[in-house]
Order: C-alpha cells, then sequence, then structure tokens
C-alpha cells in the first residue's frame, strides 16, 4: 500500500488504536494529522512520526465541538493542502455496570464522542472531499454495536448508531466517490480496557474475556492499523459501507 502524497486525519491519536493508525499511514507515506484532547500526547506521537522520516502534525481538538473540528479541517489544509482520508477513532465508554447506575452527564457523553463527531467529521470534511472529487471515511465502532455485552448499554447502543450512521453515509455519499467504512474491534488493550471490563481489571477477567474470542487473544492496536489502511487504500475501491470485524471470532 501507498498513501504517498495522501493526507490523512486520526482522531483519538493520542494512544491505543489511534496511535497505531496514524504510525501506519505514516510509515505508509502519508501526511497524517494527529488529534486528540490531550495536547502533550498527541504532540508526542507526531514528533515521533517526523523523527522516524514521516510527516505529521499534532492537533487539540475536542471531536464533540464544532469550532474544534473546524480547527482541525483548517489545519490540514493549511499544513497539507486537503484531506483524503478521515479515520473517526476516538471513542469512549461508561463503566462496566447495570444500565441504570450510568447518569445522565455520562449517557451524553459517550453519545457525544461515539456518534456526534462522526456528523462533525462530516460536517467539515465531506465539503473537502467533495471538492477533491473523492475521499474516504473509516469510522471505528465496535463489536459491541454488533454482539453487545451486559453492562455496557449505552455504550454498545451508541457504537450500533455509530455503525448504521457509517452505512447510511457510505449509501448517500457513493456517487460522489467518497466512500465510508467501518471497523469493528473486538475489545483491546487499550486505555478504554479497565472500564469495559465486568469488574476489577484482573488476570482472571482478562482471562473471561479472552474465553469468549475463538482465535483466543485480545485486539491489539496492529490489528486495527492493518484493518483500517487496507479500507482506505486503493486496494478496497470497490467497498463501501462494510462493517469489518478484527475480532478473532468474536462475532461469528
Amino acid at each position: 500500500m501507498d498513501f504517498t502524497g495522501q493526507t490523512v486525519v486520526v482522531t483519538g491519536a493520542g494512544g491505543g488504536f489511534g496511535e497505531g493508525i496514524a504510525e501506519r499511514f505514516a510509515r505508509f507515506g502519508a501526511s497524517v494529522v494527529a488529534v486528540d484532547m490531550r495536547a502533550e500526547a498527541v504532540e508526542a506521537v507526531s514528533q515521533r512520526i517526523a523523527a522516524a522520516g514521516g510527516k505529521a502534525i499534532g492537533v487539540t481538538a475536542d471531536v464533540t465541538s464544532d469550532a474544534d473540528m473546524g480547527k482541525v479541517a483548517q489545519a490540514a489544509l493549511d499544513a497539507f493542502g486537503g484531506v483524503d482520508v478521515v479515520v473517526n477513532n476516538a471513542g469512549i465508554t461508561h463503566k462496566n455496570r447495570p444500565m441504570l447506575e450510568i447518569d445522565e452527564a455520562m449517557y451524553d457523553r459517550v453519545f457525544a464522542v461515539n456518534v456526534k463527531s462522526i456528523y462533525l467529521s462530516a460536517r467539515h470534511f465531506v465539503p473537502l472531499m467533495r471538492k477533491a472529487g473523492g475521499g474516504c471515511f473509516v469510522n471505528i465502532c465496535s463489536t459491541a454495536g454488533v454482539r453487545p455485552r451486559p453492562g455496557l448499554t449505552w455504550y454498545n447502543g451508541s457504537k450500533g448508531a455509530a455503525i448504521i450512521t457509517s452505512r447510511s453515509m457510505a449509501a448517500e455519499l457513493a456517487p460522489e466517490g467518497i466512500r465510508v467504512n467501518i471497523v469493528n474491534p473486538v475489545m483491546g488493550e487499550t486505555g478504554m480496557l479497565a472500564d469495559l471490563l465486568p469488574g476489577e481489571d484482573s488476570a482472571e477477567v482478562r482471562a473471561r474475556i479472552v474465553s469468549t474470542i475463538p482465535l483466543g487473544r485480545m485486539s491489539q492496536p496492529r490489528d486495527i492499523a492493518n484493518a483500517v489502511t487496507f479500507l482506505a487504500s486503493d486496494e478496497s475501491d470497490l467497498i463501501t459501507g462494510a462493517c469489518l470485524e478484527v475480532d478473532g471470532g468474536r462475532c461469528v
């Protein structure tokens, strides 16, 4: 795969899946706009990419803010002249617990980060892609939106909404040469893991989760990065509206 000459925006790039995705695109020649709320984290990622010979800038932004997403789009234009690929990776969850124990503020925040962010990215990046004659979104959703686990009801709902939103975008934007695909990771060893787990983070609890994954391990950033770069590449130019479960067989 070769992304030389292309600009890729990755949200939630300050760690976990987003960091792995940003670094993989850079290795394939892309100019990367790494976005995260954590200024120090996203700056470290962009500097690491640059030190390895890649091109990247870090932008501190809240993906639930229209003004901030506008700032990201402008930063991409100023630095690299356009946007070819957007990876909506930023996401959060509530703590794994009975659904009525999640307060309204947490519910609103989960849906804002996991669903509204897709709307805001479309508002600011679809016009740029239209001017360029095409583009690609890859939205990181979750197996939770396909095969939900108890204790994560509102998170599951947000990911289900993100999946159907992404597929509707794919249908609407296809005539304009804009593709939209979805990657659904199984539970991974990222900063969200402690909240996703049913109970305390322990070897026993992790083993119980792994026992539900036929291939016998949780996802890693490299697994998700491999799937994302494929879906964003010319090798998948007839694929849109697809949900790729990167889940070790969890959803079979």
